[in-house]
């Protein structure tokens, strides 16, 4: 009976991915962005490997080289260098690194922090409920680039305060998109039904209700994954986030800010790849979005 039953879980699980699948790959553009989106993990996971150079080390005779396609370029650094000589290839691979781990780590902050408080407000509503959301619309009221930039102040410039400063900002989404999923889930019968058989209170809301508020969740933790990228780097380029020499992509246009028209290849390679990776993020979403709401699924 037991395997009979693993068998059927299994089956129907095969059954909602081949479903998820169906629907995501309908948008070729979700696609594309997925499959570039693994292109930036696999080179930030495999940088130091894939890089040509070390981002750290100094061609001091090559000072200022531009990429490979232009007059002047050498196949020995492809994009570049910049004004101390080191390849700018290799210094935007490894900050693909740094810049999906502060991605990674804001969202998953921001993430359990929200899911957490929203959950609290949604099922204990009153004064509770009150306290939560006030405190939410405080943060909102200030624009999130400006509150994070404070915070930092405060806290100090660096990566890590940056990506606390990211997280609290963005915590207020979570945490009133939780709060309507919870409300809107908590009067439904399987919901009654847990509560007859004497669920508590932190069953209800951690494996009951949670489960079914999770696709909201997520397609938001992926558009979120997209700005906290880009935030990063405007507090990197601002001085605020990942000091020099990190290679982040942020930092990179601030450290070069000053050869724009001298050496436009310093600065643009950086923000094409801030532009691509994001926009391919938000490609991904847009696709989760449609796969995982079921008021968007076409028959």
């Amino acid at each position: 009976m037991t395997a009979t039953s693993s068998t059927a879980n299994i089956s129907v699980r095969r059954q909602q991915w081949q479903e998820f699948w169906f629907y995501f790959s309908e948008s070729k553009t979700a696609v594309a962005g997925l499959v570039f989106l693994l292109l930036v993990i696999t080179l930030a996971l495999f940088a130091d490997i894939i890089s040509p150079h070390d981002p750290a080390e100094q061609y001091r005779q090559f000072a200022e080289i531009p990429p490979a396609w232009m007059e002047g370029g050498q196949i020995r650094f492809l994009f570049g260098t910049d004004y101390a000589g080191r390849d700018m290839l290799s210094r935007i691979i490894h900050g693909s690194r740094l810049s999906l781990v502060a991605g990674c780590i804001v969202v998953l902050l921001s993430l359990s922090i929200g899911t957490v408080l929203g959950l609290i407000a949604g099922y204990s509503r009153g004064w509770v409920e009150a306290i939560i959301m006030r405190v939410m619309d405080t943060i909102l009221s200030v624009p999130g680039l400006l509150m994070a930039l404070v915070l930092v102040a405060v806290l100090g410039p660096g990566l890590l305060n940056a990506m606390v400063a990211i997280a609290i900002t963005y915590t207020p989404y979570f945490v009133r998109l939780t709060r309507a999923s919870v409300i809107s889930e908590i009067n439904r019968d399987y919901v009654t039904a847990s509560r007859v058989a004497g669920a508590g209170p932190l069953r209800l809301m951690f494996v009951s209700v949670l489960p079914n508020c999770a696709a909201p969740l997520i397609v938001q933790a992926t558009l979120s994954f997209s700005t906290a990228i880009l935030d990063t780097a405007a507090l990197g380029f601002l001085g605020m986030g990942a000091q020099p020499p990190m290679p982040e992509w942020g930092t990179l246009i601030a450290e070069n800010r000053d050869l724009m028209l001298s050496a436009p290849w310093t600065v643009t390679l950086p923000g094409l790849a801030i532009l691509l990776a994001v926009l391919a993020i938000n490609l991904m979403g847009d696709g989760l979005r449609d796969a995982l709401d079921p008021k968007l699924k076409r028959s």
